[in-house]
């Protein structure tokens, strides 16, 4: 009896030891894995963001081609090709009646706003506030710099003809000829230039290319929605499958609802605030009532960043105008926050706001302005994969 004991005892112990040695070896695989996908989500944020926008794009799409079926009884396929022509027809009007005004007031637009920087600092610096770190109005004082050099250099000649001319036995001055650049300086201007230029080209083909990635994204997203929907629910294991098909199902129809809302809001933003800003009378009204349009997307944070453009614009037309341009910010905004958002979004979306702002401003620094735009539709899908697992993950266990 007692050699039958000690028989199982050092077998318990042995399976003990192997489940212990086990259970290190898949937390040490895991911690590795985590740390893996923590590096791969840092290192190709940019592209994941990319992906991740041509995805919702393609939920914008599928949401507007679904509200069209209620409608009409088409394909989905007609469906989705009378919804793309309908924005792109609608794109091209925008482009086609107003592009000339819009490359005119956003050039408006830009000096206003460079000009109104400048002041700004003038006032600030003659107030004693320092504002060296501001970088503000180089290209004015470089300028201003540039006109007291060539006001020197005229002061000058004036006065050496004033000589010549009080002293005719004087001899003459010898003839200032203007000295042609070395060739290390055309070299240094030149490989500057082609490095401005490069840059800018390639900066522009990069915005067009990322243009072009999230199109095609969100095209065949919609063009296919089950496909990619079946193909998601097939990699996950067998077992846990009916949960994520509701998962999945809820995060869709939370993204569709909130993006119909959200392109709703967009365009209440931008026509109050462009008929609002032509009332005042401030100039470049409509880019102001796009550029306020487009940064209602992101909540909070593009408000009150439309907000300072649309103010420091209005400077240029007067302290009245900033005044009423500033009232109506606070209207516009309230209407946002207080009639829009709970009427529309309602059903969308229930994140506090603090904690809504805290995550913007976590992905805004660590990823910058695609964290910032993206924060919202993120934390809806943290949001519904905790509230399911919260309340729904315990009643399939708790009925069996």
């Amino acid at each position: 009896m007692d050699g039958i004991k000690l028989a199982v005892s050092r077998d318990e112990r042995l399976q003990t030891r192997g489940d212990l040695a086990w259970a290190i070896a898949v937390g040490g695989i895991g911690i590795v894995l985590f740390a893996a996908l923590l590096l791969f989500t840092w290192n190709f944020a940019t592209t994941l963001f990319l992906i991740f926008a041509g995805m919702l794009l393609g939920v914008a799409l599928t949401a507007m081609t679904k509200r069209l079926g209620q409608l009409v009884k088409l394909p989905h396929a007609v469906r989705l090709v009378v919804v793309c022509l309908a924005l792109a027809v609608m794109l091209s009007g925008v482009v086609f009646l107003g592009g000339t005004t819009i490359a005119q007031q956003a050039t408006a637009l830009s000096n206003t706003i460079k000009s109104q920087l400048v002041n700004v600092k003038a006032f600030l610096d003659k107030n004693g506030i320092d504002t060296s770190y501001f970088e503000l109005g180089s290209i004015n004082g470089t300028s201003q710099e540039s006109s007291k050099q060539d006001s020197s250099k005229q002061d000058s000649g004036k006065q050496d003809s004033s000589k010549t001319a009080s002293d005719p036995g004087a001899p003459a001055a010898p003839a200032q000829h203007n000295n042609l650049p070395s060739a290390s300086t055309l070299a240094s201007s030149g490989g500057a230039i082609v490095s401005q230029t490069l840059r800018l080209l390639l900066g522009t083909v990069s915005a067009v290319g990322n243009f072009f990635i999230v199109l095609f994204l969100g095209l065949a997203f919609a063009a296919q929605p089950a496909v990619y929907y079946d193909g998601l629910l097939f990699m996950t294991p067998v077992k846990y499958r009916a949960r994520a098909t509701v998962i999945v199902d809820r995060i869709g129809e939370t993204l569709e609802r909130w993006l119909i809302a959200q392109i709703i809001t967009m365009f209440v933003v931008f026509a109050v605030t462009w008929i609002g800003l032509a009332i005042i009378g401030v100039q470049s009204s409509f880019i102001l009532g796009i550029q306020a349009g487009l940064l209602a997307f992101i909540p909070t944070v593009g408000a009150i960043i439309a907000g300072v453009i649309v103010v420091l614009a209005s400077l240029a037309s007067g302290w009245v105008a900033a005044l009423s341009a500033f009232i109506l910010f606070l209207g516009v905004h309230a209407l946002e926050s207080y009639v829009l958002t709970p009427l529309i979004q309602r059903q969308a979306l229930d994140i506090p706001p603090a904690t809504l702002f805290a995550f913007q401003i976590l992905l805004g620094v660590v990823f910058g302005i695609w964290g910032l735009a993206l924060a919202l539709p993120l934390m809806a899908i943290v949001k519904v994969m905790i509230d399911y697992f919260r309340t729904d993950a315990g009643q399939p266990a708790a009925a069996s």
